[in-house]
């Protein structure tokens, strides 16, 4: 079956005064039809430069220019003007961004930015959209959905905000969501109500959805597979069962030991030793390597990904070493 997303040895490079930077170096990840993927790692690692290459949105210019292979329905969108990039994005690929009060434009109404996709892309005329609108917002658990039109975005709270966020982003029923942090900043409570919504709309809409996030919690709540990103590379790939009951990378391990546990109260929470390297200073080999206990003189060689199990990948030379510790 051909996925629906697919990403092949793609390389997204953000220009800067001195070198350009690759944000995201070599990657392979695929979404399928229907299916949740989570897109893990530590801030800085390359996440959100992976979404927005998948959107068309990195920045461009003759130092800036994507390379690899971006598939989406056997298309290749690394070939895609900008016009066929408007006529996709939005439609068939929706996007919640990291922070719904800097995406939300702060003098239109909600029901203008609401209704604006399907206006774009000519699914429907402005009476129709408006309707169309209401029901989005109500789908989303906004209350009273037809004053809602009227509003600004400053005037609703954080939970607020980022249910309509959800909701001009499912508006027109896209085949993927990206979902980049779209519980960051919100309380516990909300946050909980954010994940349980879009559950829900994934199931209703039959969506693919990739979520993009550092936290191992909501992971685990949602996930049908995962890719940990660590420096712009996939470092570890597979089920939810295979990455978070035999993770083979250190690096997956060690996020998994830094998850707070219950019966370990009053115990201080893990932390990963070192830093994570500038994207500048990254090693020639193993990028994890300064920081891994297992680390030895194999690992100053560019290390490739390698089969663990079928679907269940690795970018390390010492994934028995690093697992028979984890299991003494």
């Amino acid at each position: 079956m051909m996925a629906l997303l697919e990403a092949e040895q793609l390389v997204s490079v953000f220009p800067t005064q001195g070198e350009p930077v690759r944000a995201v170096d070599g990657v392979d990840l695929h979404i399928d039809e229907g299916e949740t993927v989570c897109l893990v790692g530590e801030s800085g690692c390359g996440k959100s430069a992976f979404a927005l290459s998948a959107m068309g949105l990195m920045p461009s210019g003759r130092d800036a220019h994507p390379n690899g292979r971006l598939h989406f329905d056997g298309e290749d969108v690394l070939k895609w003007d900008e016009q066929r990039w408007c006529a996709i994005r939005g439609r068939d690929i929706g996007m919640i961004f990291q922070e719904p009060m800097t995406s939300l434009n702060p003098v239109i109404r909600v029901g203008t930015q609401l209704m604006e996709p399907l206006l774009i892309h000519g699914l429907a005329n402005r009476t129709d959209a408006r309707r169309q609108a209401i029901e989005a917002l109500a789908r989303v658990g906004i209350p009273q959905p037809d004053r809602m039109l009227e509003r600004y975005p400053h005037e609703l709270s954080g939970g607020m905000r980022q249910r309509v966020m959800i909701a001009i982003a499912t508006i027109c029923r896209p085949r993927l969501l990206i979902a980049d942090e779209p519980t960051t900043a919100l309380d516990v409570t909300v946050e909980a109500q954010i994940l349980e919504l879009l559950a829900d709309l994934k199931q209703q809409h039959g969506m693919a959805m990739l979520f993009i996030t550092h936290d191992l919690g909501v992971v685990a709540e949602l996930a049908d597979r995962v890719y940990v990103m660590y420096a712009g590379q996939i470092v570890e790939s597979g089920t939810l069962a295979q990455v978070f009951d035999q993770p083979g990378h250190p690096y997956t391990q060690g996020l998994l030991r830094s998850m707070p546990r219950r019966h370990q109260r009053g115990r201080r929470l893990y932390t990963i030793p070192g830093t994570v390297p500038p994207p500048h200073q990254r090693p020639s080999g193993c990028r994890f390597a300064p920081r891994c206990p297992y680390a030895d003189a194999a690992c100053e060689q560019p290390v490739t990904l390698r089969d663990l199990a079928a679907g269940h990948t690795v970018r390390c030379v010492h994934p028995d070493r690093a697992r028979s510790q984890q299991d003494e």
